[in-house]
């Protein structure tokens, strides 16, 4: 079974989407294997980040992830990467297609509300920073047979 992390950003836990995001991404079929509300630090910030350190923009990401509140997930199905991909939108809401969750809930490239995992890779190391192995749940759901043949 696949995985991948979901952040709900600061903007989102601010406007009160936490429920409708996580409620898109289970409508889709997929299933949370672990979840918490938490304050990202910088070091955190950092290690998340990394690829983008040096770039121009890189200090304003750090501020705006740890200016409040966020949502870490990890949703899990088969594809759950790329099925987290297409329900957000594009990075930019202003190229995103209506019906996806930028498209829809998102206008500025630096508001857009969620963050998912860009590759199978992606996903492996961003869980990691930021849940430890025991949080992380595997269990059975009956519904799956009716989302999964």
């Amino acid at each position: 079974m696949d995985r991948t992390l979901v952040i709900i950003k600061p903007d989102a836990v601010q406007r009160g989407l936490i429920g409708e995001l996580i409620g898109r991404l289970e409508q889709r079929g997929l299933k949370i294997a672990a979840l918490k509300l938490m304050h990202i630090d910088d070091e955190t910030a950092h290690t998340h980040y990394g690829e983008h350190i040096g770039k121009p923009f890189f200090a304003g990401l750090v501020h705006f992830i740890t200016s409040a509140p966020v949502v870490v997930a990890v949703f899990e199905g088969p594809n759950a990467q790329p099925i987290v991909r297409k329900t957000m939108g594009v990075t930019n809401p202003m190229d995103a297609d209506p019906g996806t969750i930028r498209g829809d809930l998102a206008v500025d490239l630096g508001r857009n509300v969620i963050h998912g995992s860009d590759s199978p890779e992606s996903a492996e190391r961003e869980i990691n920073i930021f849940f430890k192995p025991e949080e992380i749940l595997t269990y059975s759901r009956d519904v799956q047979t009716w989302i999964v043949e």
